[in-house]
């Protein structure tokens, strides 16, 4: 099984060295193509993966084709490539942001009808090992042919097979959710530096504390909440900041900020799929 990326931005990079250190995939069944050719020699140089010289070239050696590409830079490559990848029955994913299946089935068309196309929503973080991403194949799409994708995207994290209706809420609390994160990092480190401490050692201490947070929500069989009340001692320091935070709104305030992307995300999608 060859997988092929056209495009080697941080996602694709980071996709590449993720399944090559876990093993998913040998270094010499992974193809890479960037207009930048620097850029596929330094990873070929890096990881051993193989280079080729074209789009074209690569759909001709490669059994699952990964468009790693920008959503406005689709049209300009895609459709070049339809009948190459329905001649050689080629499975194709999807990284473009805000890009349906129905869009890419439409830029793949041929006379044979569209073939098997998994949508993929990743995040950030993935750069660093814990991204979340969200897969979603068409009907023509075959268990396995999902399942390798699945897989591709748990070598960098981790990755649900998710309705592509639901992929609006993914978008916003996995896609979007990275920089309320930072946000409220930051914030935490604010409240330090107003008390006393360095702005950096309290970064640092505030992003240990939200990591550790992270994975005792998911280590722990308690829900958030019932772990909130394992923290929140009677007539102590935590209740009276919780308590601090939903006078101003802290819930209700987040949950604006998931509609809200949401919404933007649907009138992105619409404007760009119609």
């Amino acid at each position: 099984m060859t997988v092929g990326f056209i495009g080697t931005g941080n996602m694709a990079t980071a996709i590449v060295r993720g399944v090559v250190a876990d093993g998913s995939l040998p270094a010499s069944e992974i193809v890479v193509h960037d207009r930048n050719a620097h850029k596929c020699e330094a990873l070929a140089e890096e990881l051993g993966v193989r280079t080729a010289a074209s789009p074209e070239e690569l759909v001709d050696v490669a059994d699952v084709v990964v468009l790693a590409l920008k959503p406005q830079v689709l049209p300009s490559v895609v459709p070049g490539l339809a009948e190459r990848i329905a001649d050689r029955r080629r499975v194709v994913v999807s990284v473009a942001a805000g890009t349906s299946i129905e869009r890419l089935e439409g830029l793949l068309a041929t006379t044979g009808g569209p073939g098997p196309v998994v949508r993929v929503m990743p995040n950030v973080n993935a750069t660093v090992g814990e991204g979340c991403a969200a897969v979603a194949g068409n009907t023509a799409a075959s268990r396995e042919d999902v399942e390798l994708v699945l897989g591709m995207f748990r070598a960098v994290g981790e990755a649900w097979e998710l309705d592509e209706s639901q992929f609006s809420a993914f978008t916003a609390i996995a896609g979007s959710a990275p920089a309320f994160a930072y946000l409220f990092v930051d914030s935490l480190a604010r409240g330090a530096v107003k008390a006393g401490m360095p702005k950096a050692l309290a970064t640092s201490i505030a992003a240990q504390a939200v990591l550790g947070s992270a994975r005792m929500v998911l280590e722990s069989e308690s829900s958030p909440w019932d772990l909130i009340d394992t923290v929140c001692s009677p007539g102590g320091t935590t209740v009276a900041g919780l308590l601090a935070l939903e006078d101003r709104g802290f819930l209700s305030t987040v949950v604006h900020g998931v509609s809200s992307t949401i919404a933007r995300d649907k009138e992105i999608g619409a404007a760009s799929n119609g």
